[in-house]
């Protein structure tokens, strides 16, 4: 029982790392870009009666934001759009080495497939953030398509499973 119990636990373990170590490399060698910052100029306390209004360099500095704003809005969608497809790619091949550890190693190889599976619904995630509706179901077919022949090889017809050994 507690042996059995550990297993589960190195699995669970191992999965957790592997989606880990996939978004941490995706964010170290592809950073984010940066919410630009709001300017020092125009943070004051705000008084709704007082109607101070804005001078015309306060008015520049806050179009300038906002301009700056809606940039970042098309990079980071752009962004997650990339993360995206990069997380995807990467929980395909996770899976595809999961498959190939075969019986021998099944409890390193559930470690894996449960790192594949969560990595794809990492991707999945980051896909609703490209603001593209298109790109959405495109990464929801992905997944679904993944998900179905993985559950067919792995749990419907094992020995596909145990013959790609």
């Amino acid at each position: 029982m507690q042996q059995n119990l550990l297993k589960y636990i190195y699995t669970v373990f191992l999965g957790i790392l592997i989606v880990t170590f996939i978004g941490l490399g995706i964010d170290t060698f592809y950073p984010s870009p940066q919410y630009p910052d709001y300017p020092a100029e125009l943070e004051r306390a705000y008084y709704p009666d007082k109607d101070d209004g804005l001078s015309e360099e306060e008015i520049a500095l806050q179009e300038e934001f906002d301009r700056k704003s809606e940039e970042f809005s098309q990079l980071i969608a752009t962004y997650n759009r990339n993360v995206s497809i990069i997380s995807l790619v990467s929980a395909v091949i996770i899976l595809i080495i999961s498959l190939g550890f075969s019986k021998k190693l099944d409890m390193l190889a559930d470690g894996v497939l449960l790192g594949g599976i969560l990595t794809l619904a990492y991707g999945i995630i980051r896909g609703f953030g490209a603001d593209d509706p298109t790109f959405r179901f495109i990464v929801i077919t992905v997944g679904l398509i993944v998900a179905i022949i993985l559950g067919y090889i792995r749990f419907v017809n094992p020995t596909v499973y145990s013959k790609s050994s």
